[in-house]
């Protein structure tokens, strides 16, 4: 039906004229997802489904509680930016969208419960709701990681885009589960709101419950209720995404001790704080910090090191405010500031990163082509630096003018330039 409906939708696009398909375009989507629905049979109904939404911290969360949930011992689904997983099999999400549209989540669904699937996880976006995909996700509990800046163009205005996330809050109450937790973050004032909506069971998580806190290079480790829990993933930003992902567990009936086993042996999570290694001593790094507050994040999570630093232009079309303010935070973190291409769609990508280049007081070097940014970065380390690369993440393309992109993997690039490197030093 998803595939039916996929070829449907692309031919009429190619036949209808724009200002019609804009006009009709709520209808249509909100059409689509009830029967797109009820195609599957309403499939979330039959699971136990786990949102998970918020500026930043997605993704990570969402393979934290995949991976508690599996831990404890049931078959466990996964719908996120990074991947689409069922239990221990799992293929990377290429839509270069975290809920993609067209029947496509309920589709999957089906394919999960068909599986023997009892839990859902899913990453639920601000973006999706402007095309109801949240809805009949039949959600028995909800994540809010955080709040920041982010989508300010597709959504209007800041308070449009915490309107879109409550949105998503409010779906939750709504659901037909007799469970609706809500796990959200007191610390940050727009998620702290969510806690007081009524028909919900609230659950909140705070950085003052990370009791004797340690971040290192590669790791976190805390105390939360009498227990000690490790983490194989850098900083502070990690301890709260497991903590919530520990809360959310716990609200579901998974004893701690499978929550801890599971955070201490979790895999690395594909282009979050990913460490790449060829044998070099020093540190590569590929994140998808796309928002002033990640980056912090993730400078931050390398405090003693000399970083080097590439970014790119946080996307063409959207959020330009965001674009001197990015290379600000870069100007005062890093000791080399790398501006190059990143995602310029129908933008003039120099233009963007000059845009980008009036946030800094130090001339930046600025590297058009990703590749050859990249390889300067590595080529500057010293031992014991930290090179990070930001903004595209497990990104499979780098996306250009009128629709068009190219394949692309930062993790790749840098493990093929790291062994450039090495051969050209004789190591």
């Amino acid at each position: 039906m998803y595939g039916l409906v996929d070829w449907l939708v692309r031919a009429l696009k190619r036949i209808v004229p724009t200002r019609i398909v804009r006009a009709l375009r709520p209808a249509y989507h909100r059409s689509l997802a009830f029967l797109m629905a009820l195609s599957y049979g309403f499939s979330a109904k039959k699971l136990v489904v786990v949102g998970i939404t918020g500026t930043k911290g997605k993704s990570t969360t969402a393979d934290l509680l995949f991976a508690i949930l599996r831990e404890a011992g049931y078959s466990t689904a996964l719908l996120s930016t990074i991947r689409f997983a069922i239990n221990d099999t799992s293929e990377p999400n290429l839509f270069k969208m975290t809920l993609p549209g067209r029947g496509f989540a309920q589709q999957f669904m089906r394919k999960a419960l068909n599986s023997g699937c009892t839990h859902l996880v899913v990453e639920v976006t601000s973006e999706s709701t402007l095309n109801y995909r949240h809805r009949f996700l039949a959600m028995n509990g909800l994540i809010v990681t955080n709040i920041q800046r982010e989508h300010i163009e597709s959504h209007g205005s800041f308070e449009n885009y915490v309107a879109a996330k409550r949105t998503i809050v409010e779906t939750l109450a709504r659901s037909p589960k007799k469970q609706r937790m809500l796990v959200a973050n007191k610390d940050i004032p727009e998620t702290a709101a969510f806690l007081s909506i009524p028909r919900l069971t609230p659950i909140s998580f705070s950085q003052s419950e990370l009791d004797e806190l340690v971040a290192t290079d590669d790791s976190c480790s805390f105390t939360y209720a009498d227990t000690r829990f490790y983490l194989p993933l850098p900083g502070v930003f990690n301890a709260l995404n497991a903590l919530a992902a520990i809360k959310m567990a716990s609200a579901l009936g998974v004893p701690t001790a499978s929550a801890q086993r599971a955070l201490a042996s979790l895999p690395p999570v594909k282009g979050r704080v990913e460490r790449i290694e060829a044998g070099q001593d020093f540190l590569a790094i590929v994140d998808y910090a796309h928002t002033p507050d990640s980056l912090k994040a993730l400078y931050g999570a390398f405090p003693t090191h000399r970083k080097i630093c590439v970014l790119g232009n946080t996307g063409g079309g959207r959020d330009r405010w965001k674009r001197p303010e990015m290379a600000r935070i870069a100007d005062q973190a890093c000791a080399e500031v790398i501006l190059t291409n990143e995602d310029p769609y129908d933008e003039n990508p120099r233009a963007i990163v000059d845009e980008m280049a009036a946030g800094v007081e130090r001339k930046p070097t600025i590297i058009m082509d990703r590749r050859e940014a990249i390889r300067h970065a590595l080529s500057k380390a010293r031992k014991g630096d930290a090179v990070l690369i930001s903004g595209k993440g497990t990104d499979p393309y780098i996306m250009g003018p009128r629709g068009t992109k190219e394949p692309w993997s930062d993790a790749r690039v840098v493990r093929e330039e790291l062994k450039r490197l090495r051969s050209a030093r004789g190591a």
